[in-house]
């Protein structure tokens, strides 16, 4: 456990690298790599040595068209550069992640994993809160709507032109008397 407050990865920072792609929330490898302390090629070949381990709904290799939408977002990709990144990354969900810890053997990798598991728990309470919010201001739309259907009943009566000619009251001009 000594090692775990050497380790302390911001929670912000994980939650950062979560992105949603094809409605799934997930995480790149270059990004898992960099939290793991390895490079990407490394986490890679792991994950190739135990692709029973990573259905189709645990990891997935992103499409031409979403990685270059992807790119096309960050200036990523240098050719000149070792930095650029010129294959397409896989995307790791939350299970994938959890699966990782099976093929990457290090202390780092369990610490690194129970960050990232945390940083989707909470990520996952922050939407049903908003979803819980979301759904008490339309509760509370409707009720009012209710309440002041009247209201707006009474000012559409006020609004219409009157139907009779009301009694006059006043004098009349000498013209109109003739």
């Amino acid at each position: 456990m000594g090692k775990k407050s050497e380790l302390l990865i911001p929670a912000e920072r994980i939650e950062r690298a979560i992105l949603l792609i094809r409605g799934e929330k997930v995480l790149l490898d270059r990004d898992l790599a960099e939290l793991y302390g390895v490079e990407t090629r490394v986490l890679v070949q792991s994950v190739k040595r135990n692709l029973r381990r990573f259905p189709a709904d645990f990891m997935f290799q992103l499409s031409k068209e979403e990685f270059e939408d992807w790119r096309s977002q960050f200036v990523m990709s240098n050719p000149g550069s070792k930095m650029g990144v010129r294959r397409r990354p896989y995307a790791f969900t939350e299970q994938g992640v959890a699966m990782l810890s099976s093929v990457l053997h290090s202390d780092r990798a369990i610490d690194v994993n129970i960050a990232i598991m945390r940083a989707f728990v909470r990520l996952r309470d922050m939407l049903a809160s908003h979803a819980d919010l979301a759904r008490r201001l339309d509760e509370l739309e409707r009720k009012y709507d209710q309440q002041f259907a009247v209201v707006f009943q009474a000012i559409r009566e006020l609004m219409k032109p009157p139907t009779a000619k009301p009694n006059e009251i006043g004098y009349h001009t000498l013209v109109e008397q003739k």
